[in-house]
């Protein structure tokens, strides 16, 4: 990061050389300029330079609040290309010294309940008595079994075939026992999940530790005992999970092959009720969603709840909750889903809005030139209507100690989440602003140093600002100046 600081500071006086010497250019015509004014009057051109001789001191001082303006500036701007590149070089890195969040946007599908039943198809085919004759060598007919066999499938459960010989025909018969899968509703779904969002430091995205909760109940609908099948599948997108756990009836089961996720299978006695409770943990980022079905769904009884401590939005055509809790500025929000008796292809998807926060350090970098020259405007404002005197040399301080402030915010990014180095970095700049320039001008450098802030709150940029304008103008009513009344 000094490396890129230093090389963009060496091309912004490169930049700058240009403008300096239209400005020696300028300088001498005003010089030569004034040279033949004083040769034509020169009693007139004498008057004129012992005016402007005391006029000098006020007015380079006043110069001097405008160079640290253009310093301060330039300071930032180097930091805020410098922190832009070091983000840059992180996302494109191969090496992290740091763990990188293992899942994304997660995907849980809801589970799958069949019962599972046997069935039974014969099939028999009788050959020509001339190709029994022209086979019939040696037992030569038995050489076509091979050939007449089917490949095998995971459904199939029992397979038998034969030849068998009536006179001169020759029958061949086989008999496969198939298990089918006779879908299952649930009785009830309970889901809860709660996402507790991270910002890491140094750059890397913000993702959540999500905790999963589920209880589901289905029935045997035979009126005899019957064999079910009940598969969990595992979320899509979730990365590593732990603390999983699947118990049928209150008794852990774990599944020696996870392929197809955490599948149960077992006899159920008729009309028997089984309850099964699922469990884990695990990281992601974006969006969580909950698949109900790949086509359309008969849902008797399902509840979810979504509690996260972001505001969220939802995937178009997904389905919305029937209730939600938590304003757009609160830090807690409870989505609620309760269906019953419905029939659905839609989904749960909500989406977490966050930024990138390559884009929001560009926006507070742009907020920090904005607060200097805030900083500038709003103590002037507040000297002339409290009627105090503002030193252009403490003025020059102020705006310099607090673009010092604001580059330590920006440079502890790499260190601590953004949400707590920028405000550290705004606290120390309003610290050194206000011992430069007096307690008394302490509310307007405030107001300075909490504009860049307000990026930090994603689309409620706007509203801070106008709040921040509105402060800063009853803030500069006058002193002694009451409101006038109907």
């Amino acid at each position: 990061m000094v490396q890129t600081a230093l090389n963009t500071t060496l091309h912004a006086l490169a930049q700058l050389a240009p403008l300096a010497l239209a400005l020696g250019a300028l300088l001498a015509a005003v010089f030569l300029a004034l040279v033949l004014v004083g040769l034509l009057d020169r009693e007139r051109f004498l008057t004129a330079l012992a005016w402007a001789g005391t006029q000098v001191p006020d007015a380079g001082r006043w110069l001097l609040v405008g160079a640290a303006l253009l310093t301060s500036a330039l300071l930032l701007r180097i930091v805020r290309q410098a922190v832009d590149a070091r983000l840059g070089a992180q996302q494109s890195a191969r090496y992290a010294n740091a763990a990188d969040p293992d899942g994304g946007q997660t995907v849980q599908s809801a589970p799958r309940v069949s019962l599972l039943q046997d069935t039974t198809y014969t099939r028999s085919l009788i050959l020509p008595p001339d190709l029994y004759a022209r086979i019939d060598l040696d037992n030569g007919w038995e050489r076509l079994l091979p050939y007449l066999s089917g490949g095998g499938a995971e459904s199939l459960k029992d397979l038998r075939e034969g030849f068998t010989r009536q006179r001169d025909r020759l029958i061949y018969t086989r008999e496969v026992t198939l298990q089918s899968e006779r879908p299952v509703s649930l009785e009830t779904s309970r889901i809860a999940t709660d996402l507790r969002f991270v910002d890491p430091a140094g750059g890397r995205g913000t993702y959540y530790n999500a905790a999963f909760s589920a209880d589901y109940s289905f029935r045997n609908p035979l009126p005899t005992a019957g064999r079910m099948r009940f598969a969990f599948p595992l979320p899509d997108g979730s990365g590593t999970l732990s603390h999983f756990r699947l118990t049928v009836n209150g008794q852990e089961f774990r599944a020696a092959d996870l392929v197809d996720g955490s599948v149960w299978e077992n006899e159920v006695a008729a009309g028997a009720l089984v309850r099964v409770h699922v469990a884990y943990h695990n990281q992601g980022a974006r969006s969580w969603s909950y698949r109900l079905g790949q086509r359309r769904e008969a849902i008797r009884a399902f509840g979810l709840t979504i509690r996260a401590d972001r505001p969220a939005k939802f995937q178009r055509y997904s389905l919305f909750p029937t209730s939600q809790t938590g304003r757009a500025l609160s830090s807690e929000h409870t989505l609620n889903w309760q269906l019953r008796d419905v029939i659905t292809a839609q989904d749960v998807a909500v989406v977490f809005t966050q930024g990138s926060l390559r884009e929001t350090l560009t926006k507070v970098g742009l907020g920090h030139l904005l607060a200097l020259l805030a900083a500038a405007l709003l103590c002037l404002a507040w000297g002339w209507s409290r009627q105090r005197k503002v030193s252009p040399l403490a003025l020059a301080a102020a705006l310099l100690g607090l673009s010092l402030g604001l580059t330590l915010g920006s440079v502890l990014t790499a260190y601590l989440p953004a949400l707590l180095a920028l405000p550290l970095g705004s606290v120390a700049g309003l610290a050194l602003a206000g011992w430069a320039l007096g307690m008394p001008f302490l509310a307007p450098l405030a107001l300075a140093a909490a504009l860049p802030l307000s990026f930090l709150t994603g689309g409620n940029a706007g509203l801070i600002l106008t709040l921040l304008a509105a402060l800063a103008l009853m803030l500069l009513q006058p002193a002694g100046q009451s409101t006038p009344t109907r």
